[in-house]
């Protein structure tokens, strides 16, 4: 049974609106640890993720009080780049597959892609869920896809992309929260950052509840991943106490909570550090 059958994203709103957020030095420290520091242009060369990857190598030495992100995320050609330049073994490589961001490509090329980013170095692929499909009502197909990525890429972590903006009813995005899980998803993520809308309270909210509802009849923690849009730390906030709040503190670590984002690093260290921080 679907709980948001009957329910509106505003009131939805109505219930985020009412949450109390924390604005404290150490809860920005924790969510500084939940960042996949992303980098999804199209114009990112070797150069520029090497460039990253440099900052992230010498963060530990710039802030050694402070801990570092949990995970860079690249276009699959840059894989092997960051395995081989990335010297701090604790940050997790993840790359985008399955072709990413539209999803629109064949099945067996889809899973091909991400299995050889895992080849490459990838310790999780992020994937997009077939929105159209979705839409158009053939669910086995979606979730037969998936399962067919998940099988692909191994023991490396999993997260399906629902892209909440384009499927943006409460009710939909429930459904897609219990496909993705259903086929094996470790996390499920708001959105590709792609779109006009990426990630929204209302988007987390319901997602978190399927999470909840998905974990009492299977036992299995599935984590979740805002992405897109998230920029500020009160915006960080936002999306910490939410899972907080629906999920629990179990899972606010890095196995089970991330935040895609690149703007938002500086916004944190800032709000840590009370100076501004353009490190990143």
């Amino acid at each position: 049974m679907n709980p948001f059958e009957n329910i509106q994203k505003h009131e939805i709103a109505l219930m985020a609106e009412k949450l109390t957020l924390p604005s404290d030095e150490f809860t920005f420290r924790r969510i500084f640890t939940y960042l996949d520091f992303t980098s999804l242009d199209i114009s990112d060369t070797e150069e520029s993720i090497g460039a990253i990857c440099d900052k992230l190598n010498n963060f530990p030495y710039v802030f050694p009080d402070l801990p570092g992100v949990a995970a860079i995320c690249v276009y699959p050609r840059f894989v092997k780049l960051v395995r081989e330049r990335l010297t701090g073994k604790r940050i997790r490589i993840a790359s985008v597959g399955g072709s990413f961001p539209s999803s629109q490509s064949f099945t067996s090329v889809k899973a091909e892609e991400c299995r050889l980013a895992v080849e490459a170095g990838a310790d999780e692929i992020d994937m997009v869920l077939s929105a159209g499909d979705f839409i158009a009502g053939n669910l086995t197909y979606v979730e037969n896809e998936i399962r067919s990525i998940r099988e692909a890429v191994g023991k490396a972590h999993l997260k399906v992309i629902l892209e909440t903006g384009v499927i943006d009813s409460p009710f939909l995005i429930y459904e897609a929260s219990m496909i993705a899980m259903r086929a094996g998803a470790d996390f499920i993520k708001t959105s590709t950052g792609k779109t006009a809308v990426s990630a929204t309270p209302e988007a987390a909210w319901v997602m978190c509840s399927a999470i909840k509802d998905f974990h009492a009849e299977t036992g299995k923690r599935v984590g979740f991943k805002p992405a897109g849009g998230i920029s500020t730390s009160q915006k960080a906030a936002l999306y910490y106490t939410i899972v907080e709040n629906i999920l629990g503190r179990e899972w606010l670590v890095p196995h089970h909570f991330r935040i895609g984002a690149s703007r938002l690093a500086n916004d944190l260290l800032k709000s840590i550090e009370g100076r501004t921080a353009d490190y990143f």
